[in-house]
């Protein structure tokens, strides 16, 4: 296994140990940047290279060092099931995501998808979704100086302030709850923090009264509603009545501004995949969701992992520095990158957890089932 001691955090390394640190490219098959070396047959793409001083890119390395990225979207974990070795600490060129490139890209913490990439098989399941569960645990445990499981708010921070990258369950698909509230609360139990509501049958057509009890209950519990995917009514419903923010993690379609306002009032957080066709047009939803919504609205899901294409000059998780250089270059102010890197999505876990222990003297857990409600 690589040498932890190789390793650098985003907290640990200040930009005038880069030249330094330069010297000892190359050792263990990675460079200091995050990006395997030839030993592990790296792309050609080594992501960012820092300039000169008061150049955007440094700009980005400093903010990013104290501010890390937030990622809501993660395809990782169906990857890691179907393969027969890896090493993510040490580096892994079969994927876009590993640690060293974690570090590299400024990442503080990723949401590790518990769904089956886009295009699988058949419907989502419980028991599919207990087995990325235990992937998830499983390389938590086999990267101990690179990754740590997180259950809330506190742990994003101290995983942080340990140099290292939080990782959270979710999301899950509505679907494998089976239109149970038992189950959510099981899997709740281990450690699943976001639920998906599309596809379920219960936002058929809009949010159902059952599809309300479900908001209800995951509120109750600090389950973050991921909207990802949902028909126009069934968000504007679940944004009615829900007293929790909530967040779109993987949203493909540009939502609608009559949402995107209503986002606002929520506290809630749009996170925009960098799958777009450049990099430019990732920053140009970027601001379209921060001109509409408000700076505290917008996050960044980088979608590595899934499958699915994205912005040239985005190529893995080491070149996110590059999307936060383009927004300061535009003339963003550093306090909304740093909400839009890390503040804005840690502010809707503590309002998910502050509505759970707001809800759970006043509400006991639900025991509604969908044949009662949804005639």
């Amino acid at each position: 296994m690589h040498d932890s001691s190789s390793l650098t955090t985003v907290e640990s390394v200040g930009l005038e140990d880069l030249d330094e640190l330069n010297d000892l490219d190359g050792i263990d098959g990675i460079d200091v940047l995050g990006e395997p070396g030839a030993a592990a047959s790296a792309p050609p793409d080594h992501g960012p290279s820092p300039g000169p001083p008061g150049d955007p890119l440094v700009r980005a390395a400093e903010l990013l060092r104290t501010h890390p990225v937030i990622d809501g979207y993660s395809g990782l974990a169906p990857v890691l099931r179907s393969m027969h070795w890896y090493d993510l600490e040490a580096g892994e060129s079969l994927l876009e995501t590993d640690v060293p490139r974690l570090r590299s890209g400024g990442v503080g913490a990723q949401f590790w998808s518990l769904q089956e990439p886009s295009g699988s098989a058949g419907s989502p399941s419980l028991g599919a979704t207990m087995e990325l569960i235990d992937v998830v645990r499983a390389t938590v445990s086999e990267c101990p100086e690179g990754l740590r499981l997180a259950l809330g708010a506190d742990e994003l921070v101290d995983s942080r302030n340990c140099g290292r990258v939080a990782a959270f369950l979710g999301p899950m698909a509505g679907e494998a709850l089976g239109d149970s509230l038992a189950v959510l609360r099981a899997v709740y139990a281990l450690g699943v923090r976001s639920v998906t509501l599309a596809g379920a049958r219960w936002t058929q057509g809009g949010l159902t009264p059952f599809g309300h009890e479900m908001v209800r209950e995951m509120n109750r519990l600090g389950v973050l509603v991921d909207l990802s995917g949902c028909t126009a009514d069934t968000m504007r419903r679940t944004l009615r009545i829900t007293r929790a923010p909530v967040v779109f993690s993987h949203q493909a379609e540009p939502l609608p501004d009559d949402v995107l306002h209503a986002l606002r009032g929520n506290h809630g957080v749009c996170m925009v995949p960098c799958t777009a066709g450049t990099l430019p047009a990732t920053a140009d939803l970027l601001e379209h969701v921060r001109e509409t919504a408000g700076p505290e609205a917008v996050a960044i899901s980088g979608a590595y992992d899934t499958g699915l294409p994205h912005a040239a000059g985005l190529n893995d998780i080491s070149c996110l520095p590059r999307l936060i250089a383009e927004l300061l270059e535009r003339g963003w102010p550093e306090p909304e990158v740093m909400g839009l890197t890390w503040s804005n999505m840690a502010r809707v876990l503590r309002g998910a957890e502050f509505a759970a222990r707001a809800a759970q003297p006043r509400r006991a857990p639900s025991r509604a089932a969908i044949g009662a409600l949804d005639l």
